[in-house]
């Protein structure tokens, strides 16, 4: 994948930076920092969600189910024709199954953030927001309160944890909200809650 194609990149370019060609040194810094790192692992990440993301059929399985009824009264008797069309009349198959298929197909479940504020100042610093899915098992980092500042920093990230799968946690984050929770003047053991 693009990792991959990255660091074949990265090791040609260290050889170049070796002799010291114009501009290497900073191409192979920029590509060795850690939000391209990041970005590319999301990156990844969601061209391979893409790629597996199920669709449905068809939109309307009702109307199809109507068709199919229609097309099996001029289909020979038979007792699996039979079957069939009476489970196709079933009003549990209808109007439960059938009926929920197409509400879930015409849904769009893909994640929406909302859009970022205009009037940032040029001279704030950057915030990003970052969407992780526990689904039971532990965040695979560390929090602790910053000695000067009193803010709620990622002091580590755990290797093969999913903070580090996802590559959008660093150790040296600030966190400023948890699950629409501001945690400003919490202390870290109220924050772990939180999480």
């Amino acid at each position: 994948g693009v990792s991959h194609v990255l660091t074949l990149a990265l090791q040609e370019l260290s050889l170049l930076c070796k002799r010291d060609v114009n501009g290497v040194g900073m191409l192979y810094d920029l590509l060795r920092s850690r939000w391209l790192q990041a970005l590319l692992k999301i990156y990844e990440c969601l061209q391979h969600y893409l790629g597996k993301r199920p669709a449905p059929v068809t939109l309307q399985a009702r109307a199809l189910s109507r068709e199919v009824v229609e097309l099996l009264r001029e289909a020979p008797p038979s007792g699996e024709i039979k079957e069939l069309r009476r489970l196709l009349h079933s009003p549990h198959f209808k109007a439960a199954l059938l009926s929920a298929h197409d509400t879930v197909a015409q849904k769009d479940f893909e994640p929406t953030l909302p859009p970022l504020p205009d009037n940032i100042p040029e001279n704030e610093e950057a915030m990003r927001i970052v969407c992780l899915v526990k689904n039971n098992q532990p965040l695979g980092a560390t929090i602790k309160r910053h000695e000067i500042t009193g803010d709620i920093t990622v002091a580590r990230v755990i290797h093969g944890g999913l903070a580090d799968r996802s590559g959008l946690l660093y150790a040296g984050d600030k966190l400023v909200e948890v699950n629409g929770v501001p945690v400003e003047g919490l202390e870290p053991e109220q924050v772990i809650n939180i999480l």
